[in-house]
Order: structure tokens, then C-alpha cells, then sequence
């Protein structure tokens, strides 16, 4: 008989994305074994996702910019006096594997890529296709846990507090949608002239919430400007990713880049339109909401993906995959 985890630890170093979609596996466990006691090791920065989680009981976080492999062997010592039976690492790199090493833990679990594989008692390949039937990221990573008997696959989930619901009540007294226009990389952004025809193709008494992080502000300005309609107010910078998350649930509809805040929607279910421009959804990272659409440029480039990340700036120098999208592909959704 396979003997019960009592306590659980789940890395997941990579980016505020990979993170919330790491959540299912957090949501599956608890599923399974719901008198475990599960815990997360995340990049510094990013614990806030988890404030008002029902089943994570605590957070660890590792500063990669603080004295890194100092504190990681810091970090290491004190995950290994946690004493877990089972470790599931998601992250494919050797700081993460040499963590998962030292814990201790009787049985860990991690993906083949992790340069210390071959020392986990399970590990599993991780492929990533640009072909149609390609699995999701979410279903790669439960391979991590495939081992286990009973576990049914879950969505990410997030849980936005009272105090994060209540932070944004005042706008959402009347009908409105969200656009978070921006991404870390230039080749997965909509370019922000297109961001602006949306602005304007939408009805004039339709209420416009900009979304985005602190280095956003200056975008979100810019678009409220050019476009100088009522309605439209600039929330980048304000609000933090629960509180965004918590937004985007009550949104008509909520347009992203293939970017984090889809899969803040994806998490709360939140309906959701994400612009993918060199990158394609055939990846296994495009949204998971009951109500989602994915728009990109119709015609097949010879250039398009050009990486499964995006880049700095377009190889061919056209960006034909983002400046071709029309705009009525996304107001069509409405």
C-alpha cells in the first residue's frame, strides 16, 4: 500500500507564470491527500500569490540576487530540518535539483532535464512541441506526479482574500474589461498602437481598466492619453497580483499578451483573450478559463515561433505576427 505524505514541498523557481501554473499540482495533491501539510519554494518576490491560500501552509523563498549560492546552501539546510517525505520539483535547473537532493526527502520527483535527474527516485521527460495535440504545461508537470495512485488532474487555482475582493470593489459596480498590454518581451507584446485601435474600436461608455506592474505605468499612460476617452482609468502599478487576479474575475473580458496575467485569469477562471504573436499556443502555455480565446495571425509564417520565450526584438525585422492581427479579431470575442 503506498504510504501517505505527511508533508509536502513543491519548487517552482521559474516565473510569476510558471508559478500560478504550478498550482495545480498543489490543488491535485491536496485533493488527494488533504490532511498533508504543503509548502512551496518560490523565487523571492512572488510569495504574495500565495497570502490567502487555503492549503499552502508556508512559503520559502530563495533571493537568486542576494549572495545566490550562499543563501542557497542556506536555504537548503533549512528545508532538510522540514523533514518531507516527498519533494516534486517543477523547475528543470541545478540549483533547484541540488535542493531537492539535500532536503532529504524519501521520495522526489522532478522532470529528466534537471541536470541532477538521475539521482531522483522519478523522473520524467519534459517536451515542448510547437505541433497540434501538444500537452499543456499543466499536464507536463503532473507527469511529476504520476507515480502516486488516485490523483485526478486539477486547473491552477489562486485565492484572492476578502481584502484583496474589497481593495477592488469600486470598480466593479458597472460593466467593464481589463487589458494588461504589456510583457517582458518585445516579440510577445502586442505593440501598443494596436492596444490603442482596440481603445478606440470599443464602445465610448464602455469602462476600460489598463492593468500591469510598476515598470507598465509609463505604457498604460501613454495608451490613456492617445486615446483620451472617458472610462479608462490606469490601474499599472496599483493593485497586486491577487488583487489583479480578483479584478480580472469580474471583467466581461480581459485581454492579455501571451504573458502572466492570462494565467492570473486562468487561475481565478476568469474569462480571458490572449494576443499571441511569435509565439503559439501549440507551446502548451495558452489559457485554461471556461471562457477563453486565443487570437494571432491567421496566415502561417515561415519565421513564426521564433522561440518558445520571445525575443528582444523581431528576427525578420517585420514583426508581421503581431502588426497583422486585426483588431476585429479581438473585438469580435465581445
Amino acid at each position: 500500500m503506498q504510504p501517505e505524505p505527511e508533508k509536502i514541498l513543491i519548487i517552482q523557481t521559474a516565473s510569476i507564470g510558471d508559478v500560478v501554473l504550478s498550482t495545480a499540482l498543489a490543488k491535485s495533491l491536496h485533493q488527494r491527500f488533504p490532511d498533508a501539510t504543503i509548502h512551496y519554494l518560490l523565487r523571492a518576490g512572488y510569495e504574495s500569490l500565495f497570502e490567502a491560500h487555503p492549503y499552502i501552509s508556508k512559503v520559502w523563498t530563495w533571493d537568486k540576487r542576494k549572495q545566490k549560492y550562499r543563501s542557497l546552501l542556506k536555504l537548503a539546510t533549512a528545508i532538510r530540518k522540514e523533514r518531507y517525505y516527498l519533494v516534486i520539483n517543477v523547475q528543470r535547473f541545478f540549483s533547484s535539483g541540488l535542493i531537492t537532493l539535500l532536503s532529504g526527502a524519501k521520495i522526489t520527483s522532478g522532470f529528466q532535464k534537471n541536470p541532477l535527474s538521475s539521482f531522483f527516485n522519478h523522473a520524467y521527460p519534459h517536451r515542448i512541441e510547437a505541433s497540434v495535440g501538444s500537452p499543456h504545461e499543466v499536464e507536463r508537470n503532473h507527469a511529476l506526479l504520476s507515480f502516486l495512485n488516485g490523483i485526478a488532474p486539477a486547473k491552477p487555482a489562486l485565492y484572492p482574500s476578502k481584502t484583496d475582493n474589497d481593495r477592488i470593489t469600486g470598480y466593479t459596480k458597472l460593466p467593464f474589461i481589463t487589458i494588461s498590454p504589456a510583457s517582458l518581451w518585445f516579440t510577445k507584446q502586442f505593440p501598443e498602437q494596436k492596444w490603442v485601435e482596440l481603445v478606440e474600436a470599443l464602445h465610448r461608455n464602455l469602462n476600460i481598466l489598463l492593468l500591469g506592474s510598476k515598470a507598465d505605468i509609463a505604457l498604460c499612460e501613454r495608451i490613456k492619453k492617445v486615446t483620451g476617452r472617458p472610462y479608462l482609468v490606469n490601474l499599472a502599478g496599483q493593485l497586486s497580483l491577487l488583487q489583479s487576479a480578483a479584478l480580472m474575475k469580474h471583467a466581461l473580458m480581459n485581454y492579455t499578451n501571451d504573458s502572466a496575467p492570462m494565467h492570473l485569469a486562468s487561475a481565478v477562471n476568469a474569462p480571458v483573450t490572449a494576443v499571441f504573436c511569435s509565439t503559439v499556443p501549440e507551446y502548451g502555455f495558452g489559457p485554461l478559463s471556461d471562457v477563453s480565446h486565443i487570437v494571432q495571425i491567421a496566415e502561417n509564417l515561415d519565421c513564426r515561433p521564433c522561440g518558445l520565450h520571445g525575443r528582444k526584438g523581431c528576427p525578420q525585422g517585420h514583426f508581421r505576427c503581431a502588426n497583422d492581427i486585426k483588431v476585429s479579431q479581438l473585438t469580435a470575442v465581445l
